[in-house]
């Protein structure tokens, strides 16, 4: 029985290794496609970063802010956040074909779980760019972040829900 059991636990092992290097590899191409796709993209990655700056954030009144990073001209960075997009929606698609790996060779419940809030996590960010970040005003800016955190939140439900399913 005790050796049986540690052939499957060998088993799993090697199976996570497969999945893993699976996803490293697809993320690598992943990244060279948006590459090749978006010309230009790194002085665009270059230009977003150079155009960080901090801009005054109000509170509850006139006399309440804050300093937060935030581009200056937001609604010049279409392209990056455009690439932005496309790699969030990538590793939204990877983690679907990692979770049909993860049924296909009966990983364990919390890998899975973990699998499932990846993808609620990647493809909420994907939106989030799409109809917030694109819209390139500095309220968008800020509200992608506030919604950033709700998207957190929901990727933490869906691991949630994995486990109490398994159950």
């Amino acid at each position: 029985m005790l050796k049986n059991n540690l052939n499957v636990q060998v088993r799993k092992g090697r199976n996570e290794g497969l999945i893993s290097a699976i996803v490293v590899g697809a993320v690598f191409i992943l990244i060279g496609v948006i590459f090749v796709i978006n010309s230009g993209l790194s002085e665009k990655i270059a230009s977003f970063f150079k155009d960080i700056t901090f801009v005054t954030y109000p509170l509850d009144n006139a006399t309440s802010i804050l300093l937060l990073p935030a581009p200056a001209n937001p609604q010049s960075h279409a392209v990056f956040y455009n690439a932005l997009m496309q790699f969030a929606l990538g590793i939204g698609v990877i983690q679907v074909l990692i979770l049909a790996l993860r049924l296909t060779f009966k990983s364990t419940t919390g890998k899975m779980a973990e699998t499932v809030g990846n993808m609620v996590f990647w493809f909420g960010v994907a939106t989030l760019i799409n109809y917030i970040l694109q819209a390139g005003t500095k309220e968008s800016w800020f509200h992608f972040w506030g919604a950033f955190i709700i998207v957190i939140g929901f990727s933490l439900i869906a691991r949630a829900l994995v486990h109490l399913v398994k159950r």
